[in-house]
């Protein structure tokens, strides 16, 4: 097998969670474009259905799958649905997110279980839901969309119940990759800096101080420069990748 024929994810499939915008949608195309088949899950129909009919006018294998990663029937129904729709799977993106930008004693208890649901308590469920499988199979590449605000206090915005969700999801990474490693299973996770999205107001003129001019290479990341990561993660690229948490963020984490 060459190099670049080791990138190449052709008659695997792939779910990505929170895949209908933003850092999942991009995701997904990336799978695509290395020649997965994808399932998109996300609570959105309306615009999950979009992005999969895109997708497929493009040339690409993929469907959606209207699901909230919080209802574990739900993480069932993933499972189901995927191996039903494709007959196997063989990559899980756990990407969904949820963030509450809020000083510690203005975060309510509901915000900070709200921001855990989704960020910490869905990884787990989803990656043990399809681990089991993939276990069974002996094969099989998980990877969790950490943050490097698992590792640095992010400023001026306060935001300690997202920067807690994805410390944890970093070393449950650590501790699954542990686990799994000797039955074919890889567990990994992309800890992106900041990137441009609709929902991340990265241009904004009030962030740029701390943002932007803090990071060496002094500019925010786009979802086409980070999506190729994934490919990376989860093909034969990485096969002897596990247990690592791969930084994505323009160097902000070296000071």
């Amino acid at each position: 097998m060459s190099t670049m024929d080791r990138f190449s994810l052709e008659g695997r499939v792939a779910v990505v969670t929170g895949g209908t915008r933003g850092l999942g949608e991009g995701f997904a195309g990336a799978l695509a474009d290395a020649g997965a088949s994808v399932l998109l899950v996300g609570r959105d129909e309306e615009r999950g259905e979009v992005v999969a009919r895109a997708m497929r006018e493009r040339g690409l294998t993929a469907d959606f799958l209207a699901a909230d990663v919080t209802v574990p029937d739900d993480v069932t129904r993933m499972l189901e649905v995927v191996l039903d729709r494709f007959g196997r799977v063989d990559v899980l993106i756990n990407n969904a997110g949820a963030c509450v930008h809020a000083p510690a004693l203005e975060v309510t208890d509901e915000d900070w279980r709200h921001v855990m649901d989704v960020n910490l308590d869905a990884v787990w469920r989803c990656a043990r839901t399809f681990g089991r499988y993939f276990v069974d199979q002996r094969s099989g590449v998980v990877v969790n969309i950490g943050s490097m605000s698992g590792f640095v206090v992010n400023r001026p915005q306060w935001q300690p119940a997202y920067n807690a969700s994805k410390a944890a999801v970093h070393h449950l990474t650590r501790s699954l990759a542990a686990e799994w490693g000797p039955h074919g299973v890889r567990v990994n996770a992309l800890a992106p800096g900041y990137i441009k999205t609709d929902m991340s107001p990265v241009d904004e003129p009030r962030f740029r101080r701390h943002w932007i001019e803090d990071a060496p290479l002094e500019r925010y990341g786009t979802v086409e420069e980070l999506a190729p990561a994934i490919v990376f993660l989860a093909s034969d690229a990485s096969s002897f990748v596990t247990g690592s948490v791969l930084v994505a963020d323009g160097g902000y984490t070296a000071f």
